[in-house]
């Protein structure tokens, strides 16, 4: 993974050339209309914002080495919920009957993540560690904030009686778009706060017994050198450079992505999943090299972390948007996916409620992950 992504521009100057390339042949007579064109073109999106998102969350993770944890971290979760945000937006926009695609693409990184991620890199990480050790405490933050934003957000709305069909109503969907960013953001505050010793791993957090949280995190910022500001400056704008063209593509990618479900008669859950490997692919292998590697409080902080951010950013951005244009979101999950949603966020409790994991926790969130692909294209 690294090979391919140590070069970000590589990527970043084939989605611009790509950019530029569908800007002049916009008002042009070209047969885009024939089903090979549209495959080869969807197929070269798909690969062209999977490389850019490469790039993205390699440029990401060398700003994460310029400075201290949880900061790092931080950094490469928001950089994947950009990502995520504008693509739905863009997919959102496209089609406008198409009102579950949010839901379906929240459910999917849900799904992706904590079933599959989390499975696999714990079948890994203790096929070659046997055991893997891990910060208690900050896996135990993100479930606390997790658990409640999944069932608010994609439970609840199956239920409500003010509003059917899974939606919300204007005053319901306000109030929860500033309860998920204000909850969100209170778990920002105490994560790069006196919090932060939680999202360490947790030799480096207890190496000096007895001393407070708030000393502990002074030293954590004390050991780490001062990074030149022109560093993290310079990083900032090559991941930008990466995640713009990401934007640019994502309304022909969706178009492209809407035509072919319609097509090809594919249930449309299937596009929130494609949305979600775009999404999280690359961070995700990052994930699994983390696991590999015995840094498995890192793997959980970004994992978990994604998942976190999915929630407390995508949600408040839908719900806006769906009231200034006055579409529909419709948030609430189908019975089956509630089931297998609050089976995957038992089970995360379960697995994260001690600080080792084994090979079967893992085999487990395999299970359920394979559950879910069965029922996305079987329902």
């Amino acid at each position: 993974m690294y090979r391919v992504a140590a070069n970000f521009s590589r990527g970043a100057i084939a989605a611009w050339i790509t950019v530029v390339a569908l800007f002049v042949t916009t008002g042009l007579d070209v047969p885009w209309k024939t089903p090979w064109v549209l495959a080869a073109l969807f197929a070269w999106l798909f690969v062209v914002v999977i490389w850019s998102a490469l790039g993205a969350v390699h440029e990401a993770e060398g700003v994460a080495r310029l400075i201290r944890e949880p900061f790092s971290t931080l950094v490469l979760t928001l950089s994947v919920s950009v990502t995520e945000v504008v693509l739905i937006v863009a997919a959102m926009m496209v089609d406008r009957e198409d009102s579950t695609m949010a839901r379906d693409a929240m459910y999917s990184v849900l799904m992706i993540v904590l079933n599959g991620v989390v499975g696999l890199g714990l079948l890994i990480g203790g096929r070659r560690h046997f055991e893997q050790v891990f910060n208690l405490q900050g896996a135990s933050a993100y479930l606390s904030v997790v658990i409640p934003l999944s069932a608010i957000t994609l439970v609840l709305p199956t239920f409500t009686a003010s509003s059917t069909g899974g939606t919300l109503t204007a005053l319901q969907a306000v109030c929860f778009a500033l309860m998920t960013l204000l909850l969100y953001g209170l778990f920002l505050f105490l994560q790069v706060g006196r919090h932060q010793r939680y999202f360490v791993d947790p030799g480096f957090a207890d190496r000096a017994p007895g001393v407070s949280p708030t000393s502990a995190s002074e030293n954590v910022a004390h050991d780490i050198a001062p990074t030149p500001a022109k560093q993290v400056v310079i990083g900032g704008i090559r991941l930008l450079a990466c995640i713009l063209p990401i934007s640019l593509l994502a309304t022909p990618l969706a178009t492209l992505l809407d035509h072919g479900l319609s097509a090809l008669d594919i249930p449309a859950p299937v596009g929130g999943i494609v949305i979600a490997i775009l999404v999280f692919a690359p961070e995700g292998l990052s994930t699994l090299i983390a696991v590999t590697r015995n840094e498995l409080t890192k793997a959980i902080n970004v994992s978990l972390g994604a998942t976190l951010s999915t929630l407390g950013i995508t949600v408040p951005v839908v719900l806006l948007i769906g009231l200034f244009t006055g579409q529909d979101v419709i948030l609430g999950l189908p019975p089956t996916s509630i089931v297998l949603l609050a089976t995957t966020l038992i089970l995360a409790t379960l697995t994260f409620s001690r600080a080792r994991t084994t090979m079967l926790e893992g085999g487990v969130h395999l299970a359920v992950f394979v559950a879910f692909l069965v029922l996305a294209f079987e329902p």
